[in-house]
Protein backbone atom coordinates (compact mmCIF):
# COMPACT_ATOMS: atom_id res chain seq x y z
CA UNK A 1 0.00 0.00 0.00
CA UNK A 2 2.59 2.46 1.00
CA UNK A 3 6.25 3.17 -0.36
CA UNK A 4 8.46 4.59 2.38
CA UNK A 5 11.06 6.91 1.85
CA UNK A 6 13.15 7.16 4.65
CA UNK A 7 13.22 11.06 4.66
CA UNK A 8 11.08 14.07 5.72
CA UNK A 9 8.64 15.38 3.15
CA UNK A 10 10.02 18.93 3.97
CA UNK A 11 13.37 19.69 5.78
CA UNK A 12 13.85 19.70 9.61
CA UNK A 13 17.14 21.86 10.65
CA UNK A 14 16.72 23.40 14.34
CA UNK A 15 20.16 24.15 15.85
CA UNK A 16 19.01 25.51 19.31
CA UNK A 17 17.40 23.79 21.84
CA UNK A 18 13.47 25.73 22.50
CA UNK A 19 11.57 23.64 25.05
CA UNK A 20 8.79 26.49 25.90
CA UNK A 21 8.48 26.29 21.73
CA UNK A 22 8.15 22.37 21.99
CA UNK A 23 5.50 22.45 24.04
CA UNK A 24 3.27 24.47 21.58
CA UNK A 25 4.18 22.82 18.98
CA UNK A 26 3.47 19.01 20.49
CA UNK A 27 -0.14 20.11 19.99
CA UNK A 28 0.24 19.64 16.45
CA UNK A 29 1.15 16.21 16.94
CA UNK A 30 -1.36 14.93 19.53
CA UNK A 31 -3.64 17.61 20.09
CA UNK A 32 -7.24 17.73 18.92
CA UNK A 33 -6.43 19.15 15.61
CA UNK A 34 -3.50 17.25 15.21
CA UNK A 35 -1.35 15.38 12.59
CA UNK A 36 -1.87 12.00 14.01
CA UNK A 37 -5.68 12.33 14.54
CA UNK A 38 -5.79 13.59 11.05
CA UNK A 39 -4.00 10.58 9.52
CA UNK A 40 -5.95 8.34 11.70
CA UNK A 41 -9.47 9.53 10.56
CA UNK A 42 -8.52 9.52 7.08
CA UNK A 43 -7.73 6.25 7.32
CA UNK A 44 -10.11 5.05 9.12
CA UNK A 45 -12.57 6.85 6.78
CA UNK A 46 -11.89 5.40 3.38
CA UNK A 47 -13.12 1.96 3.87
CA UNK A 48 -16.30 3.46 4.17
CA UNK A 49 -16.18 5.82 1.21
CA UNK A 50 -18.45 4.60 -1.91
CA UNK A 51 -16.39 5.84 -4.25
CA UNK A 52 -12.87 4.93 -5.32
CA UNK A 53 -11.63 7.99 -6.29
CA UNK A 54 -12.57 9.72 -2.94
CA UNK A 55 -11.65 6.90 -0.82
CA UNK A 56 -7.97 7.11 -2.89
CA UNK A 57 -7.85 11.00 -2.20
CA UNK A 58 -8.83 9.49 1.93
CA UNK A 59 -5.51 7.58 1.49
CA UNK A 60 -3.27 10.17 -0.25
CA UNK A 61 -4.06 12.72 2.84
CA UNK A 62 -4.02 10.36 5.30
CA UNK A 63 -0.73 9.19 4.28
CA UNK A 64 0.66 12.21 3.63
CA UNK A 65 -0.33 12.81 7.24
CA UNK A 66 2.02 10.69 8.58
CA UNK A 67 4.56 12.48 6.89
CA UNK A 68 3.63 15.60 9.02
CA UNK A 69 3.12 13.74 11.98
CA UNK A 70 7.11 12.91 11.88
CA UNK A 71 7.91 16.39 10.99
CA UNK A 72 6.32 17.43 13.77
CA UNK A 73 8.27 14.93 15.98
CA UNK A 74 11.23 15.61 14.28
CA UNK A 75 11.07 19.32 14.94
CA UNK A 76 9.91 18.90 18.79
CA UNK A 77 12.88 16.63 19.03
CA UNK A 78 15.58 19.17 17.95
CA UNK A 79 13.99 21.87 19.97
CA UNK A 80 14.50 19.49 23.63
CA UNK A 81 17.61 17.43 22.61
CA UNK A 82 20.53 18.13 25.19
CA UNK A 83 18.67 19.58 27.64
CA UNK A 84 19.76 20.84 31.02
CA UNK A 85 17.08 19.67 34.45
CA UNK A 86 17.39 23.81 34.74
CA UNK A 87 16.09 24.54 31.39
CA UNK A 88 13.66 21.88 31.20
CA UNK A 89 12.03 23.59 34.88
CA UNK A 90 12.56 26.87 33.82
CA UNK A 91 10.94 26.88 30.46
CA UNK A 92 7.63 24.85 31.88
CA UNK A 93 9.01 21.65 29.70
CA UNK A 94 9.13 19.75 33.40
CA UNK A 95 5.68 18.71 33.57
CA UNK A 96 5.92 16.77 30.42
CA UNK A 97 9.49 15.46 31.25
CA UNK A 98 8.75 13.81 34.62
CA UNK A 99 6.34 11.41 32.52
CA UNK A 100 8.07 11.10 29.48
CA UNK A 101 11.75 12.35 29.91
CA UNK A 102 12.61 13.65 26.22
CA UNK A 103 10.25 11.14 24.50
CA UNK A 104 7.78 11.81 22.05
CA UNK A 105 4.18 11.28 23.29
CA UNK A 106 0.99 12.57 21.45
CA UNK A 107 -0.14 15.20 23.70
CA UNK A 108 -1.72 18.84 23.59
CA UNK A 109 -0.22 21.83 24.48
CA UNK A 110 -2.74 22.20 27.13
CA UNK A 111 -1.70 18.61 28.46
CA UNK A 112 -4.64 16.62 27.46
CA UNK A 113 -3.40 12.98 26.00
CA UNK A 114 -4.77 12.11 22.49
CA UNK A 115 -7.78 10.82 22.13
CA UNK A 116 -9.29 8.48 19.59
CA UNK A 117 -12.89 10.51 20.01
CA UNK A 118 -11.07 13.28 18.15
CA UNK A 119 -10.95 10.88 14.78
CA UNK A 120 -14.54 11.61 13.72
CA UNK A 121 -15.10 8.39 11.36
CA UNK A 122 -18.89 8.58 10.48
CA UNK A 123 -19.47 6.19 7.57
CA UNK A 124 -22.15 8.63 6.02
CA UNK A 125 -19.22 10.48 2.51
CA UNK A 126 -21.08 13.78 2.83
CA UNK A 127 -21.06 13.94 7.09
CA UNK A 128 -16.71 12.86 6.74
CA UNK A 129 -15.64 15.09 4.41
CA UNK A 130 -17.14 17.97 5.75
CA UNK A 131 -15.86 16.86 8.90
CA UNK A 132 -12.32 16.98 6.87
CA UNK A 133 -12.54 20.20 5.45
CA UNK A 134 -13.50 21.28 9.13
CA UNK A 135 -10.44 19.50 10.88
CA UNK A 136 -8.22 21.36 7.74
CA UNK A 137 -9.06 24.31 8.75
CA UNK A 138 -8.37 23.82 12.89
CA UNK A 139 -5.45 22.47 11.66
CA UNK A 140 -4.35 25.44 9.57
CA UNK A 141 -5.57 27.85 12.53
CA UNK A 142 -3.39 25.31 15.04
CA UNK A 143 -0.31 26.56 12.77
CA UNK A 144 -1.38 30.46 12.26
CA UNK A 145 -1.42 30.61 15.93
CA UNK A 146 1.94 28.92 15.86
CA UNK A 147 3.00 31.45 13.87
CA UNK A 148 1.67 34.41 15.84
CA UNK A 149 3.93 32.93 18.58
CA UNK A 150 7.11 31.97 17.47
CA UNK A 151 9.49 34.07 15.80
CA UNK A 152 12.82 31.59 15.49
CA UNK A 153 12.78 31.49 11.50
CA UNK A 154 14.68 27.69 12.07
CA UNK A 155 10.86 26.36 13.59
CA UNK A 156 8.89 28.70 11.30
CA UNK A 157 10.08 27.31 8.05
CA UNK A 158 8.68 23.56 8.28
CA UNK A 159 5.35 24.97 10.06
CA UNK A 160 4.64 27.90 7.25
CA UNK A 161 5.33 24.27 4.80
CA UNK A 162 2.95 22.31 6.82
CA UNK A 163 -0.11 25.13 7.33
CA UNK A 164 -0.23 25.35 3.01
CA UNK A 165 -0.13 21.36 3.02
CA UNK A 166 -4.04 22.10 5.07
CA UNK A 167 -4.76 24.54 3.01
CA UNK A 168 -4.33 21.93 0.19
CA UNK A 169 -5.77 19.47 2.04
CA UNK A 170 -9.23 21.54 2.36
CA UNK A 171 -9.46 21.86 -1.50
CA UNK A 172 -9.00 19.10 -2.32
CA UNK A 173 -11.36 18.05 0.15
CA UNK A 174 -13.95 19.94 -1.06
CA UNK A 175 -13.26 18.64 -4.56
CA UNK A 176 -14.38 15.13 -3.26
CA UNK A 177 -17.15 16.49 -1.78
CA UNK A 178 -17.90 17.89 -4.85
CA UNK A 179 -17.65 14.73 -6.55
CA UNK A 180 -20.04 13.14 -4.16
CA UNK A 181 -22.69 15.23 -4.09
CA UNK A 182 -22.80 14.92 -8.30
CA UNK A 183 -23.55 11.28 -7.27
CA UNK A 184 -26.86 11.74 -4.91
CA UNK A 185 -28.85 9.21 -4.01
CA UNK A 186 -30.83 7.12 -0.93
CA UNK A 187 -26.78 6.29 0.39
CA UNK A 188 -25.67 10.46 0.67
CA UNK A 189 -28.70 12.58 0.02
CA UNK A 190 -28.18 14.82 2.45
CA UNK A 191 -31.43 17.77 1.71
CA UNK A 192 -34.06 15.80 1.41
CA UNK A 193 -33.93 11.84 1.38
CA UNK A 194 -36.62 9.52 0.10
CA UNK A 195 -35.46 6.64 1.85
CA UNK A 196 -36.26 8.63 5.44
CA UNK A 197 -39.03 11.86 4.22
CA UNK A 198 -42.02 12.08 2.74
CA UNK A 199 -43.68 14.87 0.59
CA UNK A 200 -46.19 16.62 2.38
CA UNK A 201 -49.73 16.01 0.24
CA UNK A 202 -51.49 19.46 -1.15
Amino acid sequence: MWNYEKRLQYPVCITKSNPAIAKIIISQFGGPDGELSASMRYLSQRYAMPYREVAGLLTDIGTEELAHMEMICAIVRQLTQDLTPEEIQKSGFDTYYVDHTLGLWPVAAGGIPNNACEYQSKGDAITDLFENMAAEQKARTTYDNILRLVKDPEVCDPIRFLREREIVHFQRFGEGLRLVTDRLNSKNFYAFNPDFDVKASC
